[in-house]
């Protein structure tokens, strides 16, 4: 048997001025396909072989460029239009926010495409982020569609091997099943729907308690994305039943899954502590060492760019404060490739902030160049596993104790890895700036206190007041429902 894979990643955030272009992507293909895909030791311990399309990985990043699409979307429809005939199924990755230029959703595309050429029967099993816009066409087109349980996604490598598990049993025996789709009127940010916490926590357990049952293969639940307008966006669940037999108890299913997540409607929150900017900054400094603050509107895990250097303005407008403060980072590529030049130990003066806007102004300053290293990213949140995606060069200002990694690369920094290569001890720190919504693990297990600062950008937190035209209405909270 036969097996054709890939994955195409995109969050894309219409909120920046940036396009997702090929560039952006990291391409791979072949034998590094699957490796990057880490699902091949599944099928390979089953005796099937892998006939890898593309690996296409921007991540969080802009709307993506129409031609830049077609490229990726055409390996897959090669692959499978070349090897027709001798494919028994598709393991797929899709993200399940990729918007594309006068598109749409990229993921719907390469979906709907991929059916026409392999018919309706062949089993197409999709892994995808649980921050990702269904349509009820979309699901329908699967055999199986599951997402990650965990936000943050610790759990994305036990879900890449639970889903391609899941298509090898599918292989032995041939069901032509499809998932029950139940789209609720609801809207959340990803910061809103932490599992650690409730009610996601009750919604996890319930859709394990819901999986004991023989007759269902699968459940989920998609937060959705609220960073691009369109009519899809808005949460769902999804209920895979085991045999064409359990369709009808599926769907029955499926009913109280969304019952249950809209039971809970208003018990959706931020996790931790959040407060307005001014407030939130009084809070980290006065709070234990060391704390914390995310800079949520400026979130990169989410597509921002990184630039704004609006909390920075906010401690440089500070009197007098002695307090050691990190900034991790301010992605501004001139001011990068300006510092490079420049001998570590010396000082220099320059501009920090791109300006595009209010929340990315300049600012000058006068430091010492510390350090010099790479920016890198983790394909896996657990995987230790690290690639360089740009460079950083880390500075301390001069008349004041604040040390500031300024890079290329608009990458969050969430491991202590990454603090390593840019040399620095985040944990030395009084308070760590950082560009993220909700805090990831590594960072939270180590911070004496942590606050999201509620700050405007790229990535704002307050749905209700984000003025979306295209969504389906009426929808909860931005109406009383």
């Amino acid at each position: 048997m036969k097996v054709m894979i890939g994955q195409f990643n995109t969050e894309s955030n219409a909120n920046i001025p940036l396009r997702c272009e090929i560039t952006n992507y990291d391409l791979a293909f072949g034998k590094q396909c699957i490796e990057k895909m880490q699902v091949g030791d599944v099928f390979d311990a089953e005796g099937i072989e892998v006939i890898p399309a593309v690996y296409a990985v921007a991540g969080a990043a802009g709307v993506i460029k129409k031609d830049t699409f077609l490229y990726i979307a055409s390996c897959f429809l090669r692959t499978a239009q070349e090897h027709l005939g001798q494919i028994d199924g598709m393991y797929l990755m899709l993200h399940g926010v990729s918007e594309v230029e006068e598109l749409g959703s990229g993921d719907f595309y390469i979906l709907q495409e991929l059916r026409r050429i392999v018919g309706p029967y062949l089993p197409i099993c999709i892994c995808c982020d649980p921050h990702g816009n269904l349509s009820a066409e979309y699901v329908r087109q699967t055999t199986m569609i599951r997402s990650f349980r965990e936000s943050p996604h610790t759990d994305m490598q036990q879900t890449y091997e639970k889903v391609a598990g899941i298509l090898c049993r599918l292989l032995k025996k041939r069901q032509h099943i499809h998932p029950a789709y139940r789209k609720l009127p609801l809207i959340l940010g990803g910061e809103q729907s932490v599992s650690t916490d409730e009610p996601v926590r009750s919604i996890n357990r319930y859709m394990d308690e819901l999986e004991q049952d023989p007759r269902i293969l699968s459940c989920s639940w998609h937060v959705g994305y609220i960073r691009h307008d369109c009519p899809e966006a808005g949460c769902g669940v999804v209920v895979v039943p085991a045999t064409e037999a359990d369709q009808a108890y599926a769907e029955e299913t499926a009913d109280r899954l969304a019952r249950f997540v809209w039971e809970r409607r208003r018990s959706f929150h931020y996790t931790g502590q959040t407060a307005q900017p001014e407030e939130a900054l009084r809070l980290a400094l006065e709070a234990p060492k060391p704390a914390v603050l995310t800079d949520s509107g400026d979130n990169t895990t989410s597509g921002a760019t990184g630039w704004n250097t609006y909390v920075l303005r906010q401690v440089l407008a500070l009197q007098d404060t002695t307090h050691s403060i990190l900034f991790a980072s301010i992605c501004d590529p001139a001011a990068c490739r300006r510092l490079q030049t420049i001998e570590i130990g010396q000082s220099v003066s320059f501009s920090l902030g791109t300006g595009w806007d209010e929340m990315s102004l300049p600012v000058e300053l006068t430091a010492q160049i510390l350090h010099k290293g790479p920016v890198v990213k983790t394909l896996t949140l657990d995987s230790g596993v690290f690639e360089p995606v740009g460079q950083c060069v880390t500075v301390r200002l001069q008349d004041r104790p604040i040390t500031i990694i300024i890079a290329d690369h608009r990458q969050s920094y969430a491991h202590m890895r990454q603090f390593e290569l840019a040399g620095v001890d985040c944990l030395q720190f009084d308070l760590t700036v950082v560009k993220q919504g909700y805090l990831f693990p590594e960072l939270k297990q180590r911070a004496a206190f942590s606050i999201m600062s509620l700050t405007n950008g790229a990535t704002p937190q307050d749905t209700s007041a984000i003025p979306f035209k295209l969504i389906r209405r009426p929808m909860y909270p931005i109406d009383d429902l």
